[in-house]
């Protein structure tokens, strides 16, 4: 959730029809930009590509402030296109769809009376001793307020926006088909089963009798890790639409970025050895890499973790698929690194077929960075560049584009993110070190023990 400390209450749309409404005035106002900017092109002698016509800085910002205004699993998906996709999106795209990232518009007060009056009864504000209007945070699917109780519980309430449960299907459908007439989806790709699995992780991410289930779940697995706080579930104001936990101090790790390096590294270090943990060890993860889910308490070191929506097990054989490509990284040997990255199918055959070349001095790169004694410098970007320009070639072929398995995507999301919040932090952590004591440590346990 992104912090949201003006005035900007702006009501959900929450009937099918209404959301239907902003998505057909988007489509006009898209419409209208591509004639208008289509004709002074012509005018100035160009002849200009439709997706030239529609991927225009005023266009995109309509997408952005539309989604923005619905919330819901339109915004959602916009947040992620912004932060998953790495370079293979037009740039301007990427750039302007950011702004979702910290543009969420809070519901007014009277429809949060409405929202809450529905759940709790008309008289629940005699429930506590403070409840406060203005919201901690807004984001995609709800937004966060305080309170404290008679008995004195200092609480963190997420509540729903109203109508987002009903209209995942239909918002992700007309995000897909903004993503394809925008041309930055080929149209040989059989996005299907993807978009299948986009609405059933919202629904669970909207079911927040769910997340209260695995908040209470990975306070039991992280407990005696002095590491970390999970809230604790309050159940007497927990439902489908309101989620209650004990409110729990602590900084954006965004932050840190002004630290002492030392509490950089270490908090990162924590980070990421939570995600080799969810991987190898619990089977279970939290896979939404989104900053704001984490804080930091500089007073203990110990980072809070927030929001559990989107946690989903981690199938046995993805974290095989994981195994078996870094235990191939680590000997050097780039056949047997090529055929892991087959295996677990982040490669497709017609891009190694046709781009062997490329996908050889590609795993050349990440070796030499493999075999780097001691911490790894996550503010050292110089390669990245390197595996772009080589990706961006893959890319351009686009007959050779390849969706990895369902499961695999939603691991990788996590894995992308914690070295996209490292990068951020400059923080510089042995994980060769770490990824070797966890697959040991992966390979010493029986398979019953995962979570």
């Amino acid at each position: 959730m992104t912090d949201d400390r003006d005035s900007r209450g702006k009501s959900v749309p929450s009937g099918r029809i209404a959301r239907l409404g902003v998505f057909g005035r988007l489509a006009g106002g898209v419409a209208g930009g591509v004639l208008a900017e289509g004709a002074r092109r012509i005018a100035d002698g160009q002849r200009p590509k439709m997706s030239d016509l529609l991927l225009t800085p005023a266009n995109i910002g309509r997408v952005a402030d539309q989604l923005s205004h619905l919330r819901g699993a339109a915004m959602k998906l916009g947040q992620m296109i912004s932060m998953d996709s790495g370079d293979f999106l037009p740039p301007e795209l990427s750039q302007i769809l950011a702004r979702l990232r910290n543009n969420a518009h809070h519901m007014p007060p009277a429809q949060l009376q409405q929202v809450l009056a529905r759940d709790w009864g008309k008289d629940w504000r005699r429930r506590f001793a403070r409840f406060d209007a203005g919201p901690l945070a807004a984001a995609s699917i709800g937004q966060v307020h305080r309170a404290r109780t008679p008995d004195g519980r200092d609480l963190a309430i997420k509540v729903q926006y109203p109508g987002v449960r009903d209209s995942i299907d239909s918002d992700v459908d007309n995000v897909a088909t903004l993503l394809r007439v925008s041309g930055a989806l080929p149209k040989s790709i059989d996005i299907a089963p993807l978009l299948a699995e986009a609405k059933r992780q919202l629904h669970e991410e909207a079911d927040y009798v769910r997340e209260g289930e695995q908040l209470e779940r990975f306070g039991a697995l992280l407990a005696d890790d002095p590491a970390y706080v999970v809230p604790v579930l309050d159940r007497e104001f927990s439902g489908s639409d309101v989620l209650a936990m004990s409110f729990v101090e602590g900084v954006a790790i965004e932050s840190l970025v002004d630290a002492e390096q030392s509490v950089r590294d270490a908090a990162m270090e924590s980070l990421m050895a939570l995600v080799l943990r969810e991987m190898f060890e619990f089977g279970l993860m939290q896979t939404d890499p989104n900053f704001a889910n984490y804080r930091y308490q500089p007073a203990t070191g110990k980072l809070v973790l927030l929001d559990f929506g989107a946690t989903r097990p981690v199938a046995p054989e993805t974290a095989d698929g994981y195994r078996r490509l870094l235990e191939a990284g680590f000997s050097g040997d780039r056949a047997a690194v090529r055929d892991a990255a087959l295996g677990a199918g982040f490669l497709g055959d017609a891009a190694v077929a046709r781009h062997g070349a490329l996908v050889d001095r590609m795993i050349d790169v990440i070796l030499v960075e493999l075999k780097r004694a001691g911490p790894f410098d996550f503010g050292d970007r110089g390669f990245v560049g390197v595996l772009r320009d080589q990706g961006m070639a893959m890319a351009a072929d686009r007959d050779t584009w390849h969706v990895p398995p369902i499961d695999t995507l939603f691991v990788q999301r996590k894995i992308s993110g914690t070295a996209l919040l490292a990068a951020r932090l400059k923080a510089r952590v042995d994980v060769n070190a770490m990824v070797v004591k966890a697959l040991a440590l992966a390979s010493d346990r029986p398979a019953s023990e995962a979570a």
